[in-house]
């Protein structure tokens, strides 16, 4: 079948190459003019044959809002976008009902696998009306990984970014505890060698996982992560996870402390820290450490 791509970088760019060597065409925009094929979204639309299937992966809030009010006013009734970007899950309903206005369908469509989705395929989690899903269909299997599972029709609008959202949310909570763990290990001397205790995880244990893996690559670039600065940013989606939870009253505690340990590696001096010695100076006139 024929794809409109919108956003050709790290994983647009990957994505477009995977499905075109699944047998499918692929016209792709981008404002960077070395990665487009085409020059505006006014070009790619007339490029494909109607019904069309136009899938957005840039930005999540403005840029993607701007990208689908752009295209319809440019799309026809029966043709389909798809938002494969990290957006909230409250703005694919509100895309969804605008596009629905003018007969066009919505699928939003949650992305993980990262650099690597071009070789091992990528897990996919979209929303949508039946009859949208099967006009994008073809896509999803030239994108899935190989085998049975891999992708999954989540429900309406807005469940495949909620479920790529949570999805997020565990991989938090996921990352923290094998951090924890590492440094816990490197702060006592009888163990000698984390790198090792890593990777002997990485069979017949119950923690054995792909971050597990990739953990391990890392340590074998940077044995005891010298080169690295202990700050970590983090995307929106775990903050949603959180803020999702307190909506329907769901508890996430190693979630929300997963979140809010990324908050923490961004400070230098922490203020609540300070905080923390003055009391335990004045009640108990334990030592403080001045600047």
């Amino acid at each position: 079948m024929e794809l409109g791509l919108i956003g050709l970088g790290k994983m647009g760019g990957n994505m477009r190459e995977r499905i075109r060597r699944a047998g499918h065409t692929v016209v792709g925009y981008d404002r960077n003019p070395d990665l487009a094929d085409v020059s505006s979204l006014k070009d790619l639309v007339a490029g494909l044959a109607a019904p069309r299937v136009v899938w957005v992966m840039v930005p999540a809030g403005a840029p993607t809002q701007a990208t689908v009010d752009e295209l319809a006013e440019l799309l026809e009734p029966g043709d389909v976008v798809v938002d494969g970007g990290n957006s909230r899950w409250t703005d694919d309903e509100k895309h969804g009902t605008e596009l629905a206005a003018k007969g066009i369908g919505f699928v939003d469509c949650g992305v993980s696998g990262g650099v690597w989705g071009l070789q091992n395929g990528y897990a996919l989690m979209y929303g949508g009306k039946d009859e949208d899903i099967a006009k994008v269909q073809p896509i999803f299997d030239a994108l899935k990984p190989e085998g049975e599972f891999g992708s999954v029709h989540a429900g309406k609008v807005g469940a495949g970014h909620f479920a790529k959202m949570v999805h997020n949310g565990i991989e938090y909570a996921m990352m923290q505890a094998y951090a924890e763990g590492w440094e816990l290990l490197e702060a006592v001397d009888s163990v000698t060698d984390v790198r090792e205790v890593f990777r002997s995880w990485q069979e017949g244990t119950v923690i054995r996982s792909w971050l597990l893996d990739l953990a391990v690559n890392a340590l074998d670039s940077d044995e005891h992560l010298d080169k690295l600065k202990g700050f970590a940013q983090d995307s929106g989606e775990g903050r949603w996870t959180v803020e999702a939870a307190i909506d329907h009253a769901v508890p996430l505690p190693a979630i929300t402390a997963s979140l809010f340990a990324r908050f923490a590696s961004r400070q230098d001096d922490s203020p609540q820290m300070k905080m923390i010695a003055a009391l335990r100076n004045q009640f108990g006139g334990h030592a403080v450490e001045n600047k």
